[in-house]
């Protein structure tokens, strides 16, 4: 694709900004998908998009690479906020950082990880085997960005279970 760096920024900024606004990360993903369909067709972003790719690459475009990396970069820059959720002092050292999902193994030995609800039980799994390969984490917890996935009590005493069961602890919700 040759789409000069000015109009890619552009066009990156301006949907990001909208990303912010809408506090996506909270959104649920049926939410997510209207307003996808809108950016590509709104002039200013599908439309600058098509004119530099395939006019039907536009969404996946917008979806895969432009929020994908939103998403991503916001989960890392959350970090405090799920250390202040959990009740962690912030004056603990960050001793490794870990994507896929986010998280972290700190100087007193919890591993922490977090991520949206849709992904819970690849938070669970990933907080369970890094306390598990690592000589120096003691605990983990996870922090559970709610959009829409685990809203429901039942779902939530399941996502409960399956953490006591695999030793995390605590579990919290970021509404």
């Amino acid at each position: 694709m040759n789409m000069p760096e000015e109009i890619r920024r552009a066009i990156k900024e301006a949907l990001w900004a909208k990303l912010d606004d809408l506090s996506w990360l909270t959104m649920s993903d049926a939410d997510h998908s209207n307003f996808y369909e809108q950016w590509t067709r709104a002039p200013e972003i599908g439309g600058k998009l098509g004119h530099f790719m395939d006019p039907r690459a536009v969404r996946v475009y917008i979806k895969d690479t432009l929020v994908k990396d939103y998403a991503r970069e916001r989960l890392l820059e959350s970090a405090d906020q799920v250390l202040r959720a959990l009740d962690i002092p912030p004056e603990l050292t960050i001793v490794r950082k870990y994507i896929k999902p986010h998280g972290l193994l700190l100087s007193d030995g919890r591993v922490v990880c977090w991520g949206n609800s849709r992904d819970w039980k690849h938070l669970l799994m990933a907080a369970f085997e890094r306390q598990r390969a690592s000589s120096r984490a003691k605990a983990c917890s996870v922090v559970v960005i709610e959009n829409g996935k685990t809203v429901d009590l039942d779902t939530r005493e399941l996502v409960r279970d399956a953490a006591a069961r695999l030793g995390v602890d605590p579990i919290v919700w970021w509404e």
